[in-house]
């Protein structure tokens, strides 16, 4: 086949001929850095292969040939189409008509020149139609009266029989539709007309959108048939040509089969590593890759390490066979005891640190000391001196003794506190759970974030390093679809790749995949920081709202007046001490009765029932306390 304008390729390309291949003769290239317009491809070189799928029609561009103006109809356009155009052409008018009676057609005929006819009145362009109306003198010549129509202008020209053409008859046909129109071959570069269209005859050019197949091109290639390129048909010499089409993994994942699919490498995403696996290095171009299908179960917790310096981030399978136990988990905020209350499930902890509370802010804030035992109730509102209802959480402290049932004395002496939720302290869980729970049971049965240690190692993952660690964090469940591979170089590997996060590039090779068979999940996969925190921003953990605020304290101004008055008073006392006059020592016989009144102050104390908020106390000249140090200072020099 000779190489035609892809254009004309197109507009003659029966559509049941599909798949067609075809090789670019002279390429068209688009200068600048622009690879595609509106989508579509513009840069093709001189020897590329494509293999049409499919022809999209886009628009047709109505245009009467007279005058040239266009029109651009939709393809949906409900207009019909006649064919004008005759079989046969004749050189003089005289022969046009002599044709015509022979024929017995009735005047008027519609017919065309392919030359310019020139006449006193104007120039009739070449392919213009003129209706013939009937034949008469006119100045002494046997002439034949035409009607020129140019829009809204209609002209009269009188013709000599004896002018020469090639003329050609046009001839109307059934109506066909413009798609029926586009297709039926015989009407191909024809003069139509359609009554719906302003122009009595016209020309209909097509634009297609060519859906394609070309080399190490990911997707179907979108070609304008108007693209000014030359292609040749090589459909009968490449049967033997595979078009090499690159997938991605999420199209291997979204496509669903079948597996295992065997494939290579093309190109890796460009980036820092996510996970910290031996595998990741092996993952570059030219490496072998065989997909065995979808990872199972498909959801994962994100982990991190506890009792090291520097953390380490871990996402566990579903499918892990380890045993894990509890940890009593730490909270640093009431807010935190809150988040990890559960409806049925009792939660006790124990406040690690001394912490100061302000009844007189809220009603119930008392202070805590180390070793108080808490049962979280649940949350409130309270009335704060600031102003407004706060958020705050209602405990009661427990006795000393631990234990999970508590007496009914001991109940009743139960006192009841409240933490407002922007409260820190530091608590630890107080519990006696000593079972082992697999990954699944646990996260079933417990909310994230859980502490956990695992006891026993997963069997199945012999390098498991969970184990190794003290403590860890389970974070939170996360639900994301894992196709599981294995490399060509070494078969007896097989871990897990996320599409989402690193979706490789591959191409589809033509040896069969290995048979299909149960596969050993990789349970435990190490994770880069920046890829552990990039997890945790996922909506799933952006749902989760963020702690209240404590409550405004006194502005800047307030507090300076306020430290401005502290410090009168504080002057006015110590002038006060100044003037005030010393007290006589005392006697020696004084000695025996002040230590045993203070011995005494000290043999009893009282129950705990709570630590109070304490208050500064300024130095009084008339306590026991000055006389006490004089007694002493007395003795002393007695002695």
């Amino acid at each position: 086949m000779e190489p035609v304008p892809l254009q004309d390729f197109v507009c003659a390309l029966d559509p049941a001929t599909l798949p067609r291949v075809l090789r670019v003769c002279s390429g068209v290239y688009f200068q600048g850095s622009i690879y595609e317009i509106s989508g579509n491809e513009c840069c093709l070189s001189t020897g590329d292969l494509m293999k049409v799928t499919q022809l999209r029609l886009q628009k047709v561009i109505c245009e009467n040939p007279g005058s040239g103006q266009t029109i651009e109809l939709d393809p949906n356009f409900k207009g019909h189409f006649s064919p004008l155009t005759g079989p046969q052409s004749y050189g003089t008018l005289e022969e046009l008509v002599s044709a015509v009676v022979q024929s017995s057609k009735q005047l008027p005929i519609w017919f065309m020149s392919t030359c310019k006819i020139d006449t006193r009145i104007r120039v009739v362009p070449e392919e213009q139609p003129l209706m013939l109306e009937a034949v008469e003198m006119y100045l002494g010549t046997c002439s034949a009266r035409c009607v020129l129509s140019m829009g809204t202008q209609v002209v009269v020209l009188h013709l000599p029989l004896s002018m020469k053409g090639p003329f050609w008859e046009l001839q109307t046909g059934a109506p066909r539709t413009l798609l029926q129109a586009l297709q039926d071959p015989a009407l191909k570069g024809l003069l139509l007309t359609c009554p719906t269209l302003p122009w009595r005859a016209l020309i209909l050019k097509p634009h297609y959108e060519i859906q394609a197949i070309m080399q190490m091109r990911r997707t179907i290639v979108s070609i304008p048939s108007t693209l000014e390129v030359d292609v040749e048909d090589v459909t009968a010499s490449s049967e033997h040509i595979h078009f090499i089409q690159p997938l991605l993994l999420s199209e291997v994942l979204a496509r669903g089969g079948p597996f295992p699919l065997n494939t290579q490498i093309l190109e890796v995403p460009e980036g820092p590593p996510i996970f910290l696996s031996p595998w990741v290095g092996s993952l570059r171009k030219g490496q072998g890759l065989c997909i065995h299908g979808l990872a199972s179960p498909s959801w994962r917790v994100l982990a991190s390490t506890k009792g090291r310096k520097v953390p380490r981030y871990f996402m566990i399978s579903g499918a892990y066979h380890g045993k894990l136990r509890r940890r009593p988990r730490e909270f640093t905020t009431a807010y935190d005891l809150l988040g990890a209350l559960q409806p049925g499930r009792p939660l006790r902890v124990v406040a690690m640190k001394d912490c100061e509370g302000d009844e007189e802010e809220i009603p119930g804030f008392i202070s805590l000391a180390m070793g108080d035992r808490l049962e979280v109730l649940g949350s409130g509102q309270a009335h704060g001196s600031h102003g407004g209802d706060m958020d705050i959480l209602m405990c009661h402290r427990l006795s000393d003794q631990a234990g999970e049932e508590e007496c009914e004395e001991e109940a009743e002496d139960q006192e009841q506190i409240v933490l407002p939720l922007y409260f820190s302290g530091s608590f630890v869980e107080e519990m006696s759970d000593t079972r082992r729970y697999k990954l699944e049971d646990l996260t079933a049965q417990f909310s994230l974030p859980c502490e956990v240690k695992v006891v026993t190692k997963d069997s199945s993952h012999p390098a498991d390093p969970l184990p190794l660690f003290p403590g860890l964090r389970l974070e939170e469940k996360i639900t994301e679809p894992f196709l599981v591979v294995s490399l060509d170089s070494e078969p007896g590997m097989h871990f897990e790749i996320p599409p989402r996060w690193l979706d490789l590039t591959v191409v589809e090779e033509e040896h069969p995949g290995r048979p299909a068979g149960s596969l050993p999940a990789a349970t435990v996969e190490e994770l880069t920081d920046a890829f552990y925190y990039h997890l945790r921003k996922l909506p799933a953990s952006e749902s989760l709202g963020p702690p209240p605020r404590p409550p405004k304290r006194q502005n800047l101004s307030e507090q300076k007046k306020q430290s401005g008055l502290e410090g009168n008073i504080k002057s006015s006392l110590v002038s006060e001490l100044q003037q005030r006059p010393l007290l006589p020592k005392l006697k020696m016989t004084t000695l025996a009765k002040a230590t045993e009144d203070r011995s005494n102050t000290y043999t009893k104390i009282p129950p705990r029932k709570g630590l109070k908020p304490t208050k500064c106390s300024t130095l009084d000249p008339d306590g026991d306390e000055h006389d006490y140090e004089e007694v002493v200072e007395h003795f002393q020099k007695t002695l």
